[in-house]
């Protein structure tokens, strides 16, 4: 506990936020509960300063309250009324969860695209944190897409990280901000959420690294998951005409970026691995949606673009 005030009328005591080894904004970040009487019987939560306020729908929260998730919120009611209960007590509480610097670490988080605008989200699933645990992280990928289907979106863009998502963005200009969504290492599960959601079109823009992993069916690409296959990736460029010798240093090579280094003359590798990416997100979704896979530089320049609609379950393919 990271201290504790308390008077006849109202107590505060704060927690510093252990994320583990989460990807988390809130890691280290100070998280402060006031509780005092009210007059009324029953509990009253809501979010203080640096908790966010929900202004989209599309989220498990309604427009107006507090972006206090529904785990925690029941963990903290069932928390609270059990106190309550073992001491008797009838008069009713308000609580009120509070982040000092939730405002400041909200510009490092999803919540202004999805309309959390103040601060942050008060998240949870289990109330412990799992070593690399992902829950967080997917359940931001979900709500993205979430309120974008109910913002009007058909069309998603997934993109691995802030470069790509600028390229997309670039590449749709007429789409509205909630049509981008940042999946990082969660291919598969993105596509899934996007499937179910019924969209028709979802765009995948990343760059060789994770992309040469999706090409092979690989639907989680953190770099501890999954490995870069190199004899994959020399099979491609020999189907795409590579000579033995920029095939054998295909073998040879640390990264996939130094792939592609070696192929940036060579088109068609990069089609191809466009293709496979498609198809291997179509099948990790069943199919019926249309799939566009664009790879790009480090410095944001395109590789390879495809698509492969499927939405007739018929395998229209338009490279651009």
């Amino acid at each position: 506990m990271e201290g504790c005030e308390f008077t006849s009328e109202k107590a505060t005591a704060g927690t510093i936020k252990d994320g583990g080894d989460d990807p988390d904004a809130t890691h280290g970040a100070l998280i402060l509960s006031t509780v005092e009487w009210t007059d009324e019987p029953g509990i009253i939560l809501d979010g203080g300063i640096g908790v966010g306020r929900v202004t989209k729908p599309g989220l498990p929260v309604s427009i107006g309250e507090a972006a206090i998730n529904p785990v925690p919120r029941k963990m903290i009611r069932e928390t609270a009324q059990a106190v309550l209960d073992e001491y008797e007590i009838e008069c009713g509480i308000k609580i009120v969860i509070s982040v000092p610097a939730g405002e400041e670490i909200a510009k490092k988080t999803l919540n202004g695209r999805l309309g959390i605008l103040g601060g942050i989200s008060i998240l949870g699933t289990r109330g412990i944190v799992v070593p690399f645990s992902t829950s967080a992280y997917k359940a931001s990928v979900a709500q993205a897409v979430n309120v974008a289907k109910e913002a009007g979106c058909d069309h998603i863009v997934l993109s691995t990280g802030g470069k790509s998502e600028s390229f997309g963005i670039a590449t749709y200009p007429e789409l509205t901000e909630e049509a981008f969504v940042e999946m990082g290492d969660f291919v598969g599960f993105s596509l899934t959420q996007c499937k179910r959601k019924q969209m028709k079109k979802v765009t995948l823009v990343g760059m060789m690294g994770k992309f040469s992993k999706v090409a092979q069916g690989v639907m989680m690409v953190h770099s501890k998951s999954a490995p870069v296959d190199f004899g994959f990736l020399a099979q491609m460029a020999r189907d795409a005409g590579a000579s033995q010798e920029t095939i054998d240093e295909i073998l040879g090579a640390n990264t996939a970026s130094q792939v592609g280094d070696l192929m940036a003359d060579t088109p068609a590798f990069f089609e191809i691995m466009c293709e496979n990416c498609c198809r291997a997100a179509l099948k990790e979704v069943g199919g019926g949606i249309a799939v566009e896979t664009i790879i790009i530089t480090m410095k944001g320049s395109l590789l390879g673009r495809v698509t492969i609609d499927d939405t007739d379950n018929e395998s229209d393919r338009d490279r651009g």
